[in-house]
């Protein structure tokens, strides 16, 4: 299915937006969840009721949500909202892997996004990969400030970025 919406479920999905609280997330996510039950298996809700479980601090119930949304076929920026989100998720619970997998997967589909190489990044150092997190941190300060101090060294940062990526790459294959 894809995430088109009708413009009555879009007003919907506004509207639990526009009453949320994110001090008190459970009206919110009973909202969303009445709303799935109106729309069933329909993934950008899914998506949305995942990521009221998330903003809660209710990971785990948060990923099951996110994966059916995924699986649900998710596509635009509601496909790369939901696997920044879900990769961030799955690092907070501390499954490293499988938040890269969601992480760089997002990065493949959706390279402009310095959203999701923010979140790489943040992953890439949570799951002990430091060389690898500042490495991207680099490319994209190279790719995405734009004042002539940063352009005068973009080589030098590129340089850096692919020093450390290979020194990444050396450490993973020993």
């Amino acid at each position: 299915m894809p995430s088109t919406l009708t413009p009555e479920l879009e007003a919907a999905i506004k509207q639990g937006y526009a009453g949320r609280d994110r001090e008190n997330m459970q009206p919110t996510i009973e909202y969303f969840l009445e709303l799935l039950d109106a729309n069933p298996e329909n993934p950008v809700v899914l998506y949305e009721v995942a990521g009221a479980y998330d903003t809660a601090g209710q990971e785990e119930q948060a990923c099951g949500y996110y994966e059916q949304a995924l699986d649900g076929g998710l596509d635009g920026d509601v496909l790369r909202r939901c696997l920044l989100q879900y990769g961030s998720t799955l690092r907070n619970l501390e499954l490293h892997e499988q938040s890269l997998a969601a992480l760089q997967r997002a990065r493949a589909e959706f390279p402009e996004s310095d959203s999701v190489r923010l979140f790489l990044a943040l992953s890439l150092h949570a799951a002990s990969r430091s060389d690898a997190a500042v490495a991207e941190l680099l490319e994209l300060a190279a790719d995405s400030i734009r004042t002539p101090e940063v352009a005068r060294y973009e080589a030098a940062l590129r340089g850096n970025a692919a020093y450390l990526t290979e020194l990444d790459q050396e450490k993973r294959r020993s």
